[in-house]
This record gives C-alpha cells, sequence and structure tokens, in this order.
C-alpha cells in the first residue's frame, strides 16, 4: 500500500522573525487565528487528515486552544513541536529537552483532552540526546530529519549571509552526517542517521533521486505545475510525507509584508498556494496514495 500524509507545523509567525533576525512586529496569533481555519476547510474539501504539530505554549490562549480541540474532534491528529519552539533545543541541557517535550504534551493534552504520540523538533534539528529523551518519555514516533542537501546548503548559505551582515538568526545548522539518513521510515540507531531498533523516524520528504525538498515552500514558490513535477519525482515511495507550515495559508495580505524581502513564499497569492497545494495532493491521489496521520503512518511502518 502506497501512504501519503500531510502535516503541518503550527509556527506563529514571530518565529518566522526569528529565523531572520528581525524584531517581532505583531501577528502573534495569526496562524491559528487566520491560517488554522483555512487549512482545515481545505482538508475538509479534499477529504484528507491532517497531522498538526503544535507548540504548547501558544495553547495558553483559550482561543488556540479551542481550535485545536475542533480540529481534534474533527479527526486530525494532534502531535507535539514543543514548548517553546527554541531553535537550539538540541543544544540545551538533557534535562530542559525532556522538560520541553514534557510541558508541550501536556500542553496539548489539556488542550484537546489526548496524549500526543508524535514529535517534531524545532528547525528540523535533532540529536542523540534528543532521541533519548523521546524514547524516555514514551513518545512513539519522530518526524524531524530532513535529509536534502539543496535545503542543507540554502539554510547554511542564509545564515552565514545574516552573519556578515551583523544579523543574528535563531536557526541553527543540523550536523552534515544528517544529510547520510535514510530518506524512508526507518528506525532510529546509534548515531541517528543509522538504522536500528529505536524509535520510529519518519523522515521529511524528499524527490527521489535529486532528493530536492518536497515540502510547503517549495510548492507553492514552484506554482501549480512545478507542484505536479515534484509530486510526480516522488511517486513510487511507499510513503510520501508532505510537511507543510502554517505561513503556507498566509500572504502579505495577513499583515506579513515585513517578511516579504526575506520570506519569498509570503510573496505567493494565497489562491496560487491552494492551486498548488491541491494539485500536489491531487497527484498522489491519482498515483493511488491512501492518506492518513503519522500516527497510522508510524503503526504501519513500525
Amino acid at each position: 500500500m502506497r501512504l501519503a500524509a500531510v502535516s503541518v507545523d503550527l509556527d506563529e509567525i514571530p518565529n518566522y522573525f526569528a529565523i531572520w533576525g528581525l524584531d517581532p512586529a505583531g501577528s502573534e496569533h495569526t496562524v491559528y487565528d487566520r491560517a488554522l481555519s483555512r487549512m482545515l476547510d481545505w482538508a475538509r474539501h479534499l477529504s484528507i487528515p491532517l497531522t498538526l504539530f503544535a507548540v504548547g505554549s501558544d495553547l495558553g490562549r483559550s482561543a488556540n486552544a479551542g481550535t485545536l480541540r475542533g480540529a481534534h474532534s474533527a479527526g486530525h491528529e494532534i502531535a507535539n513541536h514543543s514548548y517553546s519552539h527554541k531553535y537550539d533545543l538540541v543544544r540545551r541541557e538533557f534535562p530542559e529537552i525532556v522538560d520541553e517535550i514534557e510541558r508541550g504534551a501536556r500542553a496539548i493534552k489539556d488542550a484537546v483532552g489526548e496524549a500526543p504520540v508524535g514529535f517534531r523538533a524545532p528547525g528540523y534539528t535533532v540529536s542523540d540526546p534528543l532521541f533519548l529523551a523521546l524514547r524516555e518519555l514514551g513518545v512513539e514516533y519522530d518526524s524531524s530529519v530532513f535529509p536534502c542537501p539543496a535545503y542543507y546548503a540554502t539554510k547554511a548559505a542564509a545564515i552565514s549571509t545574516m552573519t556578515l551582515r551583523g544579523r543574528a538568526s535563531h536557526s541553527i545548522l543540523d550536523t552534515p552526517n544528517m544529510l547520510r539518513a535514510p530518506t524512508r521510515p526507518y528506525r532510529i540507531g546509534a548515531p541517528y542517521w543509522l538504522k536500528g531498533d529505536g524509535l520510529v523516524e519518519l523522515p521529511i520528504q524528499v524527490t527521489r533521486y535529486a532528493r530536492l525538498p518536497y515540502i510547503g515552500t517549495s510548492l507553492t514558490l514552484a506554482g501549480q505545475r512545478g507542484a505536479r513535477w515534484l509530486t510526480r519525482m516522488c511517486v513510487g515511495e511507499p510513503l510520501v510525507n508532505l510537511e507543510l507550515h502554517g505561513i503556507d495559508w498566509l500572504d502579505t495580505a495577513d499583515g506579513l509584508d515585513a517578511l516579504a524581502p526575506y520570506q519569498p513564499d509570503v510573496r505567493v497569492s494565497l489562491g496560487n498556494k491552494f492551486e498548488a497545494l491541491t494539485a500536489a495532493v491531487e497527484e498522489l491521489k491519482k498515483a493511488g496514495y491512501a492518506f492518513v496521520t503519522l500516527r497510522e503512518t508510524a503503526v504501519h511502518f513500525g
């Protein structure tokens, strides 16, 4: 059986200002107030489940918790994206790593009534101590490893450029050894980019052969035709794990003008984003993929 999963990281907009070394400029709740209802309508129209990775600290706002509870009641999976979304989480002391995961899970359980079983690290950056913490806390799967040379090179160049210009990004680079990790579901070994008998890892999707990034940013920038082309480059994989962000359902009309010079996907209109993401799902359905949550995927490949 060919499986496809669509997951969405619900990073709020101040996180993007932090990536680019900019001062936050409002929009603290734009993802929950605007983007989340749009993506849920999109998923309902296409009859697909979503896996929503929530940041625990965002759920202290009752409106956010209520919106997420509604998504959970509608059948979407809610997973853990840490409590504070610290990009340098893997550089923290082990007790703080445990605390960030545990508090994030507790906030989600309090909001939706069910503890999450999956985890995704901020910035896709992981480490062996992080996986040890996940195992100790009984997490069933992780979906963070992104073995994509093009993404890694782009991220490294962006961080270097900001440093030269005197701005400090909150984002950090993973070890380049991460690029040696399998591109298909596997059990974590030691080190984590090797296969072993540990936690189930569901890597962020890359295309076959060229290992181009197959994520929301690349699809929306590619447009409808480009999204179909990138999707066809993934067809044949046993799992297509499409990872999106809340910002994929926003554009400059949502008050993101300050991000536009740095974040090119923000300049893509909301309508064009919907067309590109819909085209990707349609191509996968046409190829015979069944859409499931990441929790169901982990059970299948575990």
